[in-house]
């Protein structure tokens, strides 16, 4: 697509709905390369990748979560010639909702659905009060555990690894949301059922967000519960996205992974 912020692991030109997707902190775009396996051909995956890491491993860290959402929006904008989902997970969650505040025009909304997986609502969001030194990132990484905790293991790629994690960590914690209008798409906010960061009790708080419908769901899990359970995340999206896909002649599937 020639775009800078956003991937295309399998172009599907003439899907009838995109799925955009946010990794969460210290993620980067190849999270959900598995994904399109999981999709109909009516639907088109994309995926961000944050500079820092990966084919954009040269370019420096961002630090500024508003900004950075800024430019993703110009972007994705740029893709809406068809109906588009946000889904983020963990910080991407908030980095998709800065997103779609940014995208015009806000009445009626071209973005047909907001998930937010793993993360509290942003004006719930509270300051950890860790400035993420070795140890503390250490600690943090292990805490939440899923793929995210390999690089533990193996030395090199913990150094490697650590000033994009220490970074996204950060940037996550400095965030601080700014009152404004809500969404006008509807909000679906999913939490792992053994998750302790983010609970089904801190989930209603992302109600206050949209005027376009809210619905919590749960999915069996920790924090990373996507990694275990790919197949019934992606059925849940479709299900929510269903009567944006209508009209078309393929059955809306998806198979765990």
């Amino acid at each position: 697509m020639g775009l800078s912020w956003i991937r295309a692991f399998r172009p599907r030109p003439a899907a009838r709905l995109r799925l955009i997707c946010f990794p969460n902190a210290g993620g980067a775009a190849s999270a959900f390369r598995d994904w399109p396996d999981l999709l109909p051909p009516s639907v088109e995956l994309l995926a961000v990748q944050y500079p820092g890491r990966q084919d954009r491993y040269a370019e420096p860290l961002v630090r500024d979560l508003t900004a950075m959402a800024d430019a993703i929006a110009e972007e994705v904008m740029a893709v809406l010639d068809r109906p588009a989902a946000l889904f983020g997970h963990s910080m991407g969650a908030i980095v998709a909702f800065e997103t779609a505040r940014r995208v015009r025009p806000r009445y009626p909304s071209p973005l047909a659905h907001l998930f937010a997986s793993a993360c509290k609502a942003p004006d719930a969001r509270v300051p950890t009060g860790l400035r993420f030194d070795d140890e503390e990132v250490r600690a943090f990484i292990h805490r939440l555990g899923g793929s995210g905790a390999a690089p533990l293991a193996d030395e090199g790629l913990w150094r490697l690894t650590l000033p994009m994690l220490r970074s996204d960590f950060l940037m996550a914690d400095d965030y601080r949301y700014t009152p404004g209008a809500p969404l006008t798409c509807p909000i679906t906010a999913i939490a792992g059922d053994a998750d302790t960061t983010f609970t089904a009790s801190d989930a209603p708080r992302w109600a206050a967000h949209t005027v376009g419908g809210f619905e919590a769901r749960t999915l069996p899990g920790g924090h990373f519960y996507n990694e275990d359970v790919p197949g019934d995340l992606v059925a849940l999206l479709l299900e929510r996205l269903r009567g944006d896909l209508d009209g078309s002649d393929e059955r809306v599937e998806a198979r765990d992974a």
